[in-house]
C-alpha cells in the first residue's frame, strides 16, 4: 500500500484575469488558523509588485501555505493572464489538484480554457469554485454548465467530470455548497473541507533518494538566485552535498546554505524537508527552472518541464533622443544590458538576444503585455530606453512559415457587433460563434493571427466606447497567411523643430488630426505629437508662436480654446507604434518619435522608397 502524507496538501489556484483569484486566497488566508487574531491583512495581499496591486493582475506565481487545524495548505497563486503562461505552466508540476475560479457572470473565458488545458496536462484532480455569485446579472446554474462542457472540450475524463463544485463570493468571505445566495454563509469551511477530501495527499516516499525539481525562480544579491519547487522523493536538509543535473545533461555539486518553506505571507528558515513539502533552496549558482536537485550518490533527473516558446518580440535600444539622459538614472548601454540579462534570473518565458547594433537587443516575450510590463518596470528603476513595434515570431514547421494564432473572445454591447465582426474580419480574423447572452449583450469567438491583433485593443475600447470585453490566447502556429501586411492605418503628426509646444499651435493643427501633448511640453524635431486624421505624416510646427504686432485686437480677451489632448499610455504608445517608429520611455514621460529624427532625411527616404 502507497503512504502518503495526510497532514498536507499541495494546489494551485488558476483562473481567468479578474475572476477573484488573488481575493479568494485572501479570504483562506484570514480565516485558516495561520495567523492570530490581531495579525491585520490587506487587500489582494499575495499580490507584492506595486504593478500587480496597480492593474490588479497577477503577473509572478506566489506560493503560500495556511493551517487548518493541524493540517496545512500549500497554495500557489497563478498569474489568470495568457502573456504570464510560463508561470502557469511551471507550478503545475509542484501541485496534485487546483482550484478552478470561474467569475459566475462572465462564465468561462479564453485564459480559462488555458490554464485548465495546463491542469489537464499534469493530470490534476480540479474542484470548481463559482465566485462572485452575489454579483448583479449572476448565474452560478449556466456557468457550472459552461464549466463542464469546457472540461469534455478538453477531453476530461469520467472521474475529472465528476468534479465538486463550491459556490462564493471571495470579496465578502463566504461560501456554499448551494448557489442560492441565501446559503452562503461567513465562512471558506466547505472549500477547506473539499480540499482535503478531494485533492491527492502526496505520496510520503521520504526514505528513498532525494529529488527536488526547481519550477519557480527568485534572485537575491546576498544568496545569488533561489530555487522554488517541490521535494518530489526523499529529504533535504541544510548542510546535505547534493548534486544539480542540468540542462545541458552536465552535474554540479553544491552545499545546500539555505531552506525556506511557506507559511502565511512569509518564507520561513527551516532545517529540513521531505517528500511533498514545498520549499525555496539558495546555495546553487545559475540554477534554472527544470533542473533536477538529487542526492550525490543516486543523481536521477525527473523529466523536463516544457515552457512554450514565445510568440513577439521588440527591439530594445539605449535611449539617443535629444532629451536623453535628463530624467534616468541608468542611461548606458552597459547598464541597461546587465539588467535585461537580469531579468533571464527569474523569467524563463523571456528572451533577451544582442543584435549586430551595439545598445540594440531583440526581446521576445508572450505578449504584449509582458513586454511593457518589463518596460515599465525598467523605468520605475530608473532606466532610460526605446522600443519598437512589436513582431510576431515567425517559424518553419513541416516545411511551412507559420505564424501565431490566437483564441479571441469578446463581450459586447450588441450594437456594436457589426463593427468588431468587421474590424477583425479585416485583420484576417475568422468568427467562430456569435451567441446572444440577454441583456442586449453578445458572446463573440474568433480565431485570427496573433499580428492582426497588435494594436487592435485600443480600437476596440473606441468603437465599443468602453463598453466591450477582450479577451485573447494564443491557441498555435498556422501557416502564414500571405498577402497582407497589418499596421496603422492613420498617418502622424510629426514636429519640426525643437522647442515648447504653444496653444497657438495647436489650433492651426487640431483640425489635422488627434493631438498627443499639452501646451507647455517640450519636444524635438522627429518627435510624434499626434495623429493624423489622414494616411500619410505631416510635418507641424507645434511650438510656433503668435505673431507679435502693435494693433490692439478686439477680442484679445478671448480665451483661446482647445480640444483636450489625448494622453496615451505606455500599452498604447507601443500598440500605435509602426515600423519607422519608437517609443521613448524615461521614468518621467514617454513619449513617440521617428527613428529618423531630421525631417528632410526622412522625407527624402519616404519619396526614395515611393519610387
Amino acid at each position: 500500500m502507497v503512504k502518503t502524507r495526510e497532514d498536507i496538501r499541495n494546489i494551485a489556484i488558476i483562473a481567468h484575469v479578474d475572476h477573484g483569484k488573488t481575493t479568494l486566497v485572501n479570504e483562506m488566508l484570514k480565516q485558516s488558523d495561520t495567523f492570530d487574531s490581531h495579525t491585520q491583512i490587506a487587500d489582494r495581499a499575495m499580490d507584492t509588485n506595486p504593478i500587480e496591486k496597480e492593474r490588479g493582475i497577477t503577473i509572478l506565481s506566489k506560493t503560500t501555505a495556511i493551517k487548518v487545524g493541524d493540517k496545512q495548505i500549500n497554495i500557489v497563486d497563478t498569474p489568470g493572464h495568457a502573456d504570464f503562461g510560463g508561470e502557469v505552466e511551471r507550478i503545475m508540476t509542484m501541485v496534485d489538484g487546483v482550484l478552478l475560479v470561474v467569475d459566475a457572470f462572465e462564465g468561462t473565458m479564453p485564459q480559462t480554457r488555458f490554464v485548465l488545458k495546463k491542469a489537464f496536462e499534469q493530470h490534476l484532480t480540479p474542484i470548481v469554485i463559482i465566485n462572485k455569485v452575489d454579483r448583479p446579472g449572476a448565474r452560478p446554474k449556466e456557468v457550472v454548465d459552461e464549466v463542464l462542457d469546457l472540461f469534455i472540450e478538453l477531453g476530461a475524463d469520467d472521474e475529472m467530470l465528476d468534479f465538486p463544485v463550491i459556490y462564493a463570493s471571495a470579496m465578502n468571505g463566504t461560501s456554499s455548497y448551494s448557489p442560492e445566495i441565501s446559503q452562503q454563509e461567513h465562512t471558506m469551511k466547505p472549500i477547506f473541507d473539499t480540499v482535503f477530501k478531494t485533492i491527492p495527499a502526496p505520496i510520503d516516499n521520504s526514505d528513498e533518494p532525494m529529488q527536488f525539481q526547481v519550477a519557480m525562480l527568485d534572485y537575491n544579491e546576498f544568496v545569488g538566485r533561489i530555487g522554488i519547487g517541490r521535494v518530489v522523493r526523499g529529504k533535504i536538509a541544510v548542510g546535505d552535498n547534493v548534486t544539480v543535473l542540468k540542462l545541458d545533461g552536465t552535474h554540479k555539486d553544491f552545499r545546500v546554505t539555505k531552506l525556506m518553506g511557506f507559511l502565511g505571507l512569509k518564507r520561513i528558515d527551516i532545517n529540513q524537508a521531505e517528500a511533498g513539502d514545498l520549499i525555496a533552496v539558495s546555495g546553487m549558482e545559475e540554477i534554472n527552472v527544470g533542473e533536477t536537485v538529487a542526492a550525490s550518490s543516486t543523481p536521477e533527473a525527473l523529466p523536463l518541464l516544457r515552457i512554450d516558446p514565445p510568440t513577439l518580440q521588440m527591439t530594445f535600444r539605449t535611449n539617443d533622443s535629444p532629451f536623453a539622459g535628463r530624467e534616468g538614472k541608468f542611461v548606458t548601454a552597459r547598464q541597461l544590458g546587465d539588467r535585461l540579462k537580469q531579468e533571464l534570473h527569474t523569467d524563463v518565458s523571456l528572451r533577451v538576444l544582442d543584435t549586430d547594433t551595439p545598445g540594440v537587443w531583440t526581446v521576445s516575450g508572450r505578449g504584449e503585455l509582458h513586454l511593457s510590463i518589463l518596460i515599465e518596470t525598467l523605468r520605475r528603476e530608473g532606466f532610460e530606453l526605446q522600443a519598437g513595434r512589436p513582431k510576431v515570431i515567425y517559424r518553419e514547421i513541416d516545411g511551412k512559415r507559420s505564424e501565431p494564432f490566437e483564441d479571441v473572445q469578446i463581450d459586447t454591447p450588441e450594437e456594436y457587433t457589426g463593427s468588431i465582426i468587421q474590424a477583425l474580419s479585416e485583420r484576417k480574423g475568422e468568427l467562430l460563434n456569435m451567441d446572444p447572452q440577454g441583456n442586449g449583450q453578445t458572446r463573440l469567438h474568433f480565431v485570427a493571427p496573433s499580428r492582426g491583433l497588435i494594436g487592435y485593443s485600443s480600437e476596440f475600447l473606441s468603437s465599443t466606447r468602453g463598453y466591450g470585453i477582450y479577451n485573447h490566447t494564443f491557441l498555435d502556429y498556422r501557416p502564414v497567411i500571405g498577402g497582407w501586411n497589418p499596421g496603422r492605418r492613420n498617418g502622424t503628426l510629426v514636429a519640426i523643430a525643437q522647442g515648447t509646444v504653444t496653444t497657438y499651435a495647436i489650433m492651426q493643427i487640431e483640425d489635422r488630426g488627434t493631438v498627443f501633448v499639452d501646451p507647455g511640453t517640450e519636444v524635438y524635431e522627429g518627435m510624434i505629437v499626434g495623429s493624423n486624421s489622414r494616411e500619410n505624416d505631416i510635418s507641424v510646427n507645434i511650438t510656433r508662436m503668435k505673431a507679435q504686432s502693435n494693433v490692439r485686437s478686439s477680442n484679445k480677451d478671448t480665451t483661446s480654446i482647445i480640444k483636450t489632448p489625448m494622453h496615451l499610455t505606455l500599452e498604447e504608445s507601443i500598440e500605435f507604434l509602426n515600423d519607422d517608429e519608437l517609443v521613448e520611455v524615461t521614468p518621467e514621460n514617454t513619449r513617440l518619435r521617428k527613428i529618423i529624427l531630421q525631417t528632410s532625411q526622412r522625407e527624402k527616404v519616404g519619396r526614395h522608397r515611393s519610387n
